[in-house]
């Protein structure tokens, strides 16, 4: 029944604006809509979409709530640092210093939208 369904993810902000100009920021094609007030949606490459929506009493998600493969992790964390992006340290996950956890042939480093809400690039395979 849900499989030809067109699923799409959501998670919540505490500022609509401020959420937008950082996805923008991120090169992603985000607008505002007003469908029960004003809430993000965001067309991802491949035609998946994801709805921000803005809650009054938001408490960032604990864990990755959106993930970015690409062919270079280090290449990709280089350019977000240049761009004002702050990349997690975790120990438990032997961040380098730039923030990125190598295992194998596995490279992943995370980052935080203006609402807390974890973002990473991940090493597209």
């Amino acid at each position: 029944m849900l499989g030809q369904a067109k699923a799409f993810s959501s998670f919540s902000t505490n500022d609509i604006q401020q959420t937008k100009a950082f996805y923008e920021k991120l090169g992603l094609n985000v607008k505002v809509e007003d469908m029960m007030g004003e809430m993000l949606i965001m067309q991802l490459n491949g035609g998946g979409t994801v709805l921000i929506y803005p809650k009054p009493n938001h408490e960032p998600a604990s864990f990755t709530v959106l993930n970015f493969p690409v062919q270079d992790v280090e290449k990709a964390v280089d350019e977000l640092t240049a761009k004002g992006i702050k990349f997690e340290q975790y120990k438990d996950l032997n961040t380098d210093e730039k923030g990125i956890s190598h295992q194998d042939d596995f490279a992943v480093a995370w980052f935080k939208d203006p609402a807390g809400n974890i973002l990473s690039v991940v090493k597209d395979k």
